[in-house]
């Protein structure tokens, strides 16, 4: 049996059709990492795993979460109304649409996933918000995700539009093409567009990393490929970070609430904001 958090779920039942209950999900386990409830014993064993490569890999995710709330706020400040969230995940507080909503209502949300359980929970918290959709895709197919129905329905490709890439593309290899994704979207939007992402680094911490990357590889559902302070740097052409440029994530634009480390290299993912710039 998998064991939802809280709740005893026989496999087979009461779980949406494509979920693998032989692996780990990332989504859920960034759930778990989250205090989340959707998820099941096979992550947290994971999760479980990862805390001890790494004891705060929760502060670490709450960190991450954090940045995304602080930047979606910055962008409704500069402009934005519409919103394209690439691996979203299961829905926790502080989404998105709630985010950008509360600070403009009206404003209109995509949602990407390709996790069944990410995806069953995002179409029933949104069946009443007419401003909000999720879409079943896959990142590694932009082609799928931008002629889908509901973005087609929600977002203006004329219009400024904000891609977030909150730790989705350190789960793309090499192989896949993480930068020819990140054109795909670039080139889709029109001047004045942004892109907001983190992705773990294997600059600070590489030997920890590289653990991190074994145990996903072993348990997981997609692997992890940490890169370079440059490499990610390399992800974000034709984009022009603000300030204060591509930091640890705890470091961009904290607000009195947020815990700022004395270490911040030990929040082993870098984030940063940048506007389109052709």
């Amino acid at each position: 049996m998998l064991a939802a958090r809280g709740v005893d779920v026989p496999i087979g039942e009461g779980l949406p059709q494509g979920v693998d209950t032989e692996k780990a999900s990332v989504a859920r386990m960034y759930d778990a990492m989250l205090g989340g409830q959707h998820n099941f014993a096979i992550d947290r064993e994971a999760v479980a795993a990862f805390t001890a490569i790494d004891p705060q890999v929760r502060t670490l995710a709450r960190a991450n979460r954090s940045f995304l709330g602080r930047a979606v706020r910055f962008l409704v400040e500069s402009g934005v109304r519409q919103f394209i969230d690439l691996g979203s995940g299961i829905p926790t507080q502080g989404n998105v649409h709630e985010v950008a909503q509360a600070a403009s209502p009206g404003a209109r949300v995509v949602y990407v996933d390709n996790d069944p359980v990410a995806v069953a929970h995002s179409s029933s918290l949104l069946a009443d918000n007419p401003d909000a959709a999720i879409v079943n895709a896959d990142i590694r197919r932009p082609a799928d995700i931008l002629d889908s129905a509901p973005l087609r329905e929600l977002i203006d490709l004329d219009r400024p539009v904000a891609v977030l890439m909150i730790t989705i593309l350190h789960f793309v290899t090499e192989e896949e093409d993480p930068a020819g994704i990140v054109a795909a979207f670039r080139d889709a939007l029109p001047a004045g567009s942004w892109l907001a992402m983190t992705h773990a680094t294997n600059q600070d911490r590489p030997d920890t990393a590289a653990a991190v990357g074994k145990l996903y590889r072993s348990r997981a559902s997609s692997p992890v490929t940490a890169r370079s302070r440059a490499e990610i740097l390399g992800l974000l052409d034709g984009f022009e970070l603000v300030e204060p440029g591509l930091v640890h994530v705890p470091l961009w634009r904290p607000g009195p609430d947020d815990d700022v480390p004395d270490n911040p290299s030990e929040y082993w993912v870098l984030a940063g904001v940048g506007r389109r710039t052709g």
